[in-house]
């Protein structure tokens, strides 16, 4: 696998980063950080890598891996949208905006097909007052009802 066009493999990203975090303690999170934002993801070629370079086993590195939400296995869509499943956002329906993103075809924690969507859940987004709350490529809604995240998903609304 090479990476953006660039004859860099995922082997190679993989030790770059390393380095560049080789004399922190705990590096395997900033280092997973670092490689999704680098690749948009943690491909399976990366674990034997990452274990090699920290002297775990490829079992101990897929396990932080999928362990933590944060960590995609398949890069992103172009678009990724977050929804709020705290008890605030809850209380206030965000259980509907899943069931409508399901209905539409937009699975909680995967891509379209075509890659332009990723619908995610997380577990707050700081904006309680105003839930349920929405994130769409960094920008954040409040008070986002079915009818709302439907024009937001569609690209309508401002």
């Amino acid at each position: 696998m090479t990476i953006g066009g660039s004859d860099m493999t995922v082997e190679d990203a993989v030790r770059t980063v390393v380095a560049d975090h080789r004399d922190q303690r705990g590096a395997l999170l900033p280092v997973l950080h670092a490689l999704q934002a680098e690749l948009g993801c943690v491909p399976k070629e990366a674990i034997p890598v990452l274990a090699d370079e920290f002297n775990l086993s490829r079992a101990d590195v897929h396990g932080v891996v999928t362990f933590y939400h944060d960590f995609r296995r398949e890069p992103a869509g172009r678009t990724t949208v977050r929804i709020c499943r705290a008890e605030a956002c809850q209380a206030l329906g965000s259980d509907a905006l899943v069931g409508y993103a399901r209905e539409a075809g937009l699975a909680v924690g995967e891509t379209t097909p075509d890659g332009s969507v990723t619908v995610e859940q997380v577990f707050c987004l700081g904006n309680c007052a105003l839930g349920p709350a929405v994130e769409v490529d960094g920008r954040l809604y409040g008070r986002v009802d079915t009818a709302r995240l439907g024009s937001i998903l569609k690209g309508t609304v401002a």
